[in-house]
């Protein structure tokens, strides 16, 4: 007989953003999967902003930069990284606001939030995307960078990007979706599965990094459609809620808190 307690939730209220993948732990085992997650973040954390690098042949930092301001983000504003890891957005933030106090990083990897590197200290806070540890109605502006596919209630999370956001405040979720068409989709997987975890082999540090970079592209290609993804947002009672996609793969959500 299994044990309900580690069995994956299941129900109206939970919306995960794929199904299982049994490659890389076992169906409907929810200790597992967020094991699995914890320590290969952990142990992959050293070599993951030079492999992004590669991943977004160089152009990421401008693109992170330029969806920020597309979303509405501006110095003054009261800001919150969900998900922010080796602090890749946040530092593209910094750019923009100029305000490292204005600034919270929430993530669940130490090893991730260890690599983030500031001028200035930050606010780096150990917390997941569907309980993030800032007041209610306290966030002018909430991002989340590529952390969409790896929560395991998006649900919820869309929840508590409601409670965290002032009314009127703006979120961007930024994440990687299919291309479109059949050629365009098997072209990204070769060079996602395929050419990164190749040169990953090469160049990383860590053993376990080219399996996460092959796992990135199975998250991509089992996650739930766009139109999914904007309806939980609504569902959540969040405004506005819109969707933005640049070079046919990078999808901008936004909303505005209620």
């Amino acid at each position: 007989m299994s044990d309900p307690s580690r069995e994956e939730p299941s129900g109206p209220s939970v919306h995960l953003p794929h199904g299982p993948l049994t490659d890389y732990y076992r169906s409907g085992d929810t200790v597992a999967r967020e094991a699995f997650l914890r320590d290969t973040f952990n142990n992959t954390a050293v070599d993951y902003d030079r492999l992004e690098k590669i991943l977004g042949l160089g152009t990421g930092s401008w693109y992170r930069r330029q969806a920020l301001l597309r979303a509405g983000l501006q110095p003054g504003m009261q800001v919150v990284d969900v998900g922010m890891g080796t602090g890749l957005v946040s530092r593209e933030i910094l750019k923009i606001t100029g305000e490292p106090q204005r600034l919270i990083g929430v993530d669940p990897s130490p090893g991730m939030m260890g690599q983030a590197r500031f001028d200035e200290p930050l606010d780096c806070r150990i917390g997941r995307a569907e309980d993030i540890p800032v007041p209610t109605a306290s966030a002018d502006f909430l991002v989340m960078g590529y952390a969409l596919r790896h929560i395991a209630d998006f649900a919820a999370a869309a929840a508590e990007f409601r409670r965290v956001l002032k009314p009127g405040g703006r979120l961007l979720v930024l994440e990687i979706t299919r291309a479109e068409g059949r050629i365009a989709n098997l072209l990204l997987k070769a060079y996602m599965r395929g050419i990164v975890p190749t040169i990953a082999r090469v160049v990383s540090r860590s053993r376990t990094t080219p399996m996460l970079w092959r796992y990135y592209w199975d998250t991509i290609e089992a996650c739930v459609p766009p139109a999914q993804v904007m309806q939980t947002l609504q569902n959540a009672g969040l405004a506005e809620v819109g969707r933005n996609v640049e070079l046919g793969i990078f999808s901008e959500y936004r909303a505005v808190g209620a």
